[in-house]
Formats: structure tokens, sequence, C-alpha cells
């Protein structure tokens, strides 16, 4: 069987009502079950979960499905890759660990079936957003992670939560609109790092908008959408990297 490599992102479990975020989960599931029958590689680019913090003996509530899942992919002898998002970017270890998963805390450079691939969530990258910038230094300072592991985890979930779910609302109306390939961030971020690397595709979560460009000849930009209204994914076959769409 021609084995393939997949991607996929911003899923954002614990999201938009219980009901909702289960119906996504038990998809999602479905999606890494019919997957893993030709899979060489599976990349979870980010966003995974709306929100994601390991206390020392205490991991969030809830996700047994997912988790079970991809332990059970991760068991088989596939391996699955995971990026931390700016909503789950708090993983020390529990999904090594536990479930066998591989974390890069940041984006990557790695050659797949003989091409070059740059992969990451996309959160940070490129020109501008200075605000979230100086935001993500704060959560990613190991001491701010201390003083809130002190939190209780009913009331620390509890506040991010309600934090995760005004930033997205804040971003919704952007996350529909391609700003042209001048104007958004990580195009940008990838025409740059061109000056210095090979790459042959470059692939992205984050954005939230399923976007496949040329950004040079020969050179593509692919971004994996979401979960939450296209149930997108990028898959490569060793010959054609493309988008696809699970079924809604």
């Amino acid at each position: 069987m021609e084995k393939k490599t997949y991607f996929v992102s911003d899923s954002h479990l614990g999201a938009g009502g219980k009901v909702s975020s289960l119906e996504r989960e038990k998809l999602l599931v479905e999606w890494l079950e019919t997957v893993r029958q030709d899979a060489a590689a599976i990349y979870l680019l980010g966003d995974i979960f709306d929100f994601w913090f390991e206390y020392s003996k205490v991991v969030p509530k809830g996700y047994v499905r997912i988790l079970g899942k991809i332990a059970s992919v991760c068991d088989s002898g596939i391996p699955v890759h995971f990026f931390p998002g700016n909503h789950d970017m708090w993983a020390f270890g529990y999904f090594e660990s536990e479930i066998g998963m591989q974390l890069h805390k940041g984006a990557v450079s790695k050659s797949i079936m003989g091409k070059n691939f740059h992969l990451g969530h996309g959160d940070g990258l490129g020109p501008g957003d200075r605000g979230y910038k100086l935001l993500r230094s704060i959560f990613s300072c190991r001491f701010c992670q201390i003083l809130f592991a002190f939190l209780h985890p009913g009331l620390g979930v509890r506040m991010a939560m309600c934090i995760s779910k005004k930033s997205r609302a804040s971003n919704n109306a952007r996350e529909e609109e391609f700003l042209g390939k001048d104007r958004e961030w990580l195009i940008q971020y990838c025409r740059k790092r061109l000056e210095s690397e090979d790459v042959d595709y470059f692939v992205f979560g984050h954005r939230h908008l399923p976007l496949d460009l040329e950004i040079r000849p020969g050179v593509r930009y692919i971004n994996t959408g979401d979960w939450f209204k296209h149930f997108s994914y990028a898959v490569f076959d060793g010959n054609e990297l493309r988008l696809e769409y699970f079924r809604k």
C-alpha cells in the first residue's frame, strides 16, 4: 500500500460547547482511524485542544476518545508529531510519556519522502502581531507557568477557557478573510525563510483558512484550515501535496 503523510490542525476541542466539541472529537477520531490505514506519519499542527495545561498530577478533563485513538495509532508504530499551538502550548511531557507522540516546541524543517518541508503551527511567525508575540513570551516564561500552576485546576482551566473564547471571537472576522500574498504574515515568513533555506512545502495551521498557494515557482504554502467549519487537512503521497476535506 502506498504510504502517505497527513497534516491537520485547529480542531480546538473543548470550544463551542460540550455538544459541538464532542461531535468534532468523534469526527477527528474517525479521521484518524481512516488515515491510519495508509499513514507513514501524522502531524498535528497545533490547537488540537482549545486549552491544555499540564499540572504536575492533573491534565484537563475530557478528550479520552481523541487521546486514546492517538495512543493506539502511536502504539501501532505510526509516528504522530505534535506541534503546540497558541491554545495548547503548555505541554510538559504527558503527550510523550503517556500517549507516545513526538513533541516539537517550534517550527521545524524536515525531509519527508525526498521533499523539504517546513512545518509548524504558525503563530507568532512573520512580521507584525507584536501584541501577541509579547503575550506569547509571557505564556512561555517558565516562572509564569509555575505561578499559574498554583491556581486550582478548576479555576485555572475555567479562566483560560474564558480568555480563549474571547480571543477566538475577536479573531473570527479576520480568519474568514484572505488578506493577499503581500499582507499575510505567514507568506511573508515563508519568503524570508527562502532567502536562506531550500523548502519545497510550507505547511502551517493557525489561520483557520484552507490555503494552497504557490509563493515561488516550485514552492507552495499550505494552510490546513480548521475543524470548526472546513474539516480540512493536507496529505502528501510522495509526489503531490494537496488539501482535502473530511466528510462533515
